[in-house]
């Protein structure tokens, strides 16, 4: 099964991880991986670009897709069209809590998900709450690894 996320829908109702936070992004995708690793499914993960001026991106690694909204365009337009797109939508899964594309995914008859209860799921999937040493945010290495491997360090 495909799974289509709305990836700052699905932050903002993360309870570990916060839309303000420098590396919110990368927190999710590391959630996401422990997901895929579960289930097997393919996962695409739309985000907006931002505030400044960037042209749409795409990685794919390990079964996940990260796709970036370009300039001007919203990552929700962007799952929109996708889902036009998909031969068998009703093997699709939306998660987000958008109402325009909660439509668009039912239109095309796909599975839909509140961002909500997709974290929930992954608040349920993740290992025991590390203890009080262990509370830690993702290394130095791990934050610089995926900023690699989504582009955003700007050094590429």
């Amino acid at each position: 099964m495909l799974v289509l996320i709305d990836g700052h829908n699905l932050i903002g109702q993360m309870p570990d991880i916060d839309l303000s936070e420098a590396h919110d992004e990368a927190r999710l995708l590391a959630r996401l991986r422990q997901y895929r690793a579960k289930t097997g499914r393919k996962l695409i993960v739309f985000f907006d670009s931002g505030g400044a001026y960037k042209p749409a991106q795409s990685r794919t690694k390990g079964g996940i897709t990260v796709r970036y909204a370009p300039h001007g365009v919203t990552a929700d337009r962007l799952i929109m069209n996708h889902l036009q797109k998909i031969r068998n939508p009703q093997q699709t899964l939306v998660v987000s809590s958008d109402r325009a594309i909660q439509r668009a995914a039912a239109h095309v008859r796909a599975r839909i998900v509140a961002s909500a209860d997709f974290a929930a799921q992954l608040s349920a999937r993740a290992p025991a709450a590390p203890k009080a040493d262990d509370d830690a945010p993702l290394s130095e290495a791990e934050v610089d690894e995926w900023l690699r491997l989504f582009n955003q360090t700007g050094d590429n």
